[in-house]
């Protein structure tokens, strides 16, 4: 549904070089992008500010023309065929509204399927659904201006997708939402991706969207992929570890078991840190072997930690 191929953009900055003088410096913004993103993947794009997230989401939309490298989005050249491809994709901005501030919700949803052509019963077909699934009856007939952060990027996700997009891009979906609208809008992007097969590639700040949403993450630091993985590969990646949390009948010395060490202890709980991509199997047979526990739990790696690490040693791992 996507494929890049040495993907390059480059910006000309103008910089003074004495009074009367000005100089010239090209940035390279995005260098060397290569990736390809299959027809219903859900995919997580990060990266720190600057790393070149934007920049190459705006190619792959058709907003910005590649230095050099080749992209095709739904077998189409996004700068060359941007009218004809804005019909197969949805692209919704969480800073960045795409609703009529001014007019109610749902003259903008109304004027949207105009503008996309939409067939009429397909519309009232759509509209309804996502009405029904977002929960947007009680704010049709409010002005955008009046809603609520939360609101606004409900009816932005409705408004995105009534032409029935094949590819949706998301950019900060769930930036200044609340826990419960966070809950809200993952359930119906996960139901959107398994029902309809929608292809998706999401770009956020907030890693627990990567981790409840994708199950391919891609990385990018300085305009080049760093890592393009499961979230499982990414957490064995960079030194990171597991946890096993146990606790035993009574307090005692740290217990002794091969391929863990003792991190912690607080009386009868103890904790043991061992490499994130060996089995814990062996580690709770022998706990459970040699010592009498009340309960035992394993914590996964926090996904930050674990991307920075991998900025730390500035390696880059793709899949096979």
């Amino acid at each position: 549904m996507i494929e890049v191929e040495d993907l390059r953009r480059t910006f000309v900055v103008r910089t003074k070089s004495g009074t009367l003088r000005r100089g010239r410096q090209e940035i390279l913004a995005v260098a060397g992008l290569s990736f390809a993103i299959e027809p219903g993947e859900m995919v997580g794009y990060i990266g720190p500010n600057g790393a070149g997230k934007s920049t190459s989401i705006k190619m792959l939309t058709g907003i910005l023309v590649p230095t050099s490298g080749s992209v095709q989005v739904a077998g189409m050249d996004p700068s060359r065929r941007r009218t004809d491809l804005a019909r197969r994709i949805g692209v919704v901005f969480g800073q960045r509204s795409g609703l009529w501030w001014d007019l109610p919700l749902r003259d903008s949803f109304d004027l949207l399927a105009r503008i996309y052509d939409v067939p009429r019963p397909r519309y009232t077909t759509n509209l309804a659904a996502y009405v029904d699934l977002l929960d947007l009856g009680p704010l049709l007939d409010q002005p955008v201006r009046q809603l609520s952060l939360g609101q606004r990027m409900r009816g932005d996700l409705a408004a995105t997708l009534l032409h029935d997009p094949q590819i949706l891009f998301l950019d900060e979906p769930t930036i200044g939402l609340d826990v419960v609208s966070k809950t809200r809008l993952r359930e119906f992007l996960r139901d959107l991706n398994a029902e309809r097969g929608t292809t998706v590639l999401l770009t956020t700040h907030d890693l627990g969207d990567i981790e409840q949403l994708c199950r391919r993450v891609m990385v990018i630091d300085a305009g080049r992929m760093v890592f393009d993985d499961t979230i499982a590969a990414l957490q064995r990646v960079g030194g990171a570890t597991r946890t096993v949390v146990v606790d035993l009948e009574r307090p005692g010395e740290p217990v002794v078991v091969p391929g863990a060490v003792v991190t912690r202890v607080e009386g009868a709980r103890q904790w043991l840190t061992f490499p994130a991509d060996a089995s814990a199997a062996p580690i709770v047979s022998a706990l459970a072997r040699g010592y009498d526990l009340v309960d035992l739990s394993i914590q996964e790696p926090a996904i930050e930690d674990v991307i920075r690490l991998l900025y730390a040693r500035g390696g880059a791992h793709k899949a096979d």
